[in-house]
């Protein structure tokens, strides 16, 4: 098996979560811990480093000891600007890593293989996307940092929002997980979801 390269995660913690009541819906409690604890605890050991999307105040995630980058395009302009905020910031600051992988932080159960999965698929194109059961997860994603130029145009000059509009643009393939016993990519929207995942972490 081919060894990969060094890939640098980043948890997508930018929007205002409305559907949740607002504030931070990466810190509502799952378990005794905050989701983005989860999140992070599965993510963590698939990469050489982590950094957090995240506007506001960057102190009140100080405890998770991550890098805290706050979007590059001012607006709250959703996970596509995220995802562009992580590109620019490693090409500044870690300029030898090549491939970038996010997820947003309100996925407890993000599957341990996800990398793996992911580039396995990517085997040379330039973003390879999560899927399960034929749904894809736009913002679950490893790609290509040299990306980066071409988002921030089509963000700035064409203002941009949509990820899988821009992602259509480019060599884009998926990565397939099974939804038994349930699926991967489930998300904590809303305070419901949250009762679920409750349950889910017995099983």
């Amino acid at each position: 098996m081919t060894e990969l390269p060094a890939i640098v995660g980043l948890l997508l913690a930018g929007g205002g979560a409305r559907r949740m009541g607002g504030g931070d819906k990466c810190l509502r409690s799952l378990g005794g811990r905050p989701l983005l604890a989860h999140v992070i605890e599965r993510l963590a050991p698939q990469v050489d480093a982590l950094i957090l999307n995240a506007n506001g105040q960057p102190g009140r995630f100080a405890a998770f000891g991550l890098p805290v980058v706050a979007d590059s395009i001012p607006g709250m302009a959703g996970p596509l600007a995220g995802i562009l905020t992580g590109m620019e910031w490693l090409r500044a600051n870690r300029p030898e890593i090549t491939m970038m992988v996010s997820t947003p932080t309100d996925g407890p159960f993000l599957p341990l293989d996800l990398v793996a999965r992911l580039a396995a698929a990517k085997d040379g194109a330039r973003i390879a996307c999560a899927r399960s059961n034929g749904r894809t997860h736009p913002p679950i994603a490893l790609w290509d940092v040299s990306l980066a130029d071409d988002l921030r145009r089509a963000m700035v000059e064409e203002e941009m929002r949509k990820i899988d509009l821009w992602t259509a643009r480019h060599d884009l393939v998926h990565g397939d997980w099974p939804v038994q016993p349930f699926d991967p990519f489930f998300n904590a929207n809303r305070p419901e979801d949250l009762e679920q995942a409750e349950s889910l972490l017995l099983q």
